[in-house]
C-alpha cells in the first residue's frame, strides 16, 4: 500500500526510514510512504489494473537505469512513452522501488547537478540483469505491445473530425434560408460518407 503525502516544501530529500515491513522518504515536497509485502511472488498474478508486479517493475526500472543513468521523473517518462501514454507508474511505487534496487546494491546514486539524484547500475545490477535476460526481454515486450495497442486504438483523430462536422451541421441547419434541397443534399454527402467508411478495411 502505497501513501503520498505532502509536506512542507523543500528542495532536497529528507529522512528516510526501513521498517521490518515499509518505511518513508521525502522528496521534495512529497513525502512517500510504503509497505513491502510478497506480492507477485510465487506466481501470483498482476493485480488489477497494474502493469507490473513489484518484482517486474524492478527489473524494467533496472534496465532502463542500466542504459542510461537516470532519475525518477526519468524513468516515468521513459515508461509512458515505451507505452504510448497509455502507462506511466505513480511516484508512490516508482521511487520506493528506486530505493529498494539500491539497498540491493544493484543502483547506486551519481553526483549529479541540481537537487534530483540520478542513478546508475551497479556491477551487480549488470549482472542481475544477465541472469534475467529473458524475463527482461519480455517485460519490454509487454511495453511495446501495449504501445502499439495504444497506437491502433487511439480514435483522437476521428473525435475531432466528428466534432468539427457536428458543428458545421448545428451552423448550417439553424440557418433560416436553407432550403429543403440543401438538406437532402447533406443527407446524401453524409450518406456517401457513411457508406465509404463502411467499405474501409
Amino acid at each position: 500500500m502505497f501513501n503520498t503525502q505532502r509536506g512542507g516544501c523543500h528542495g532536497r530529500m529528507g529522512g528516510h526510514h526501513m521498517g521490518p515491513r515499509g518505511g518513508s522518504r521525502r522528496w521534495g515536497p512529497f513525502e512517500v510512504r510504503w509497505e513491502v509485502s510478497d506480492e507477485g511472488r510465487g506466481g501470483r498474478g498482476r493485480g488489477r489494473g497494474r502493469m507490473f508486479d513489484g518484482g517486474e517493475l524492478r527489473l524494467v526500472l533496472l534496465k532502463l537505469i542500466a542504459d542510461q543513468p537516470r532519475h525518477g521523473y526519468d524513468l516515468i517518462r521513459e515508461i509512458e512513452e515505451l507505452t504510448g501514454g497509455a502507462y506511466a507508474p505513480s511516484p508512490g511505487v516508482v521511487y520506493p522501488t528506486i530505493t529498494l534496487l539500491s539497498d540491493m546494491g544493484l543502483i547506486e546514486e551519481q553526483v549529479a547537478e541540481g537537487a534530483k539524484k540520478l542513478f546508475a547500475v551497479t556491477e551487480a545490477g549488470a549482472a542481475h540483469l544477465a541472469e534475467n535476460q529473458e524475463q527482461v526481454d519480455a517485460l519490454f515486450a509487454r511495453l511495446a505491445e501495449v504501445g502499439a495497442q495504444r497506437e491502433r486504438t487511439d480514435v483522437a483523430p476521428v473525435r475531432r473530425a466528428m466534432h468539427n462536422l457536428r458543428s458545421v451541421l448545428q451552423h448550417r441547419l439553424m440557418r433560416e434560408d436553407i432550403e429543403g434541397d440543401a438538406q437532402h443534399e447533406i443527407a446524401a454527402l453524409l450518406d456517401e460518407v457513411a457508406q465509404k467508411i463502411e467499405r474501409l478495411k
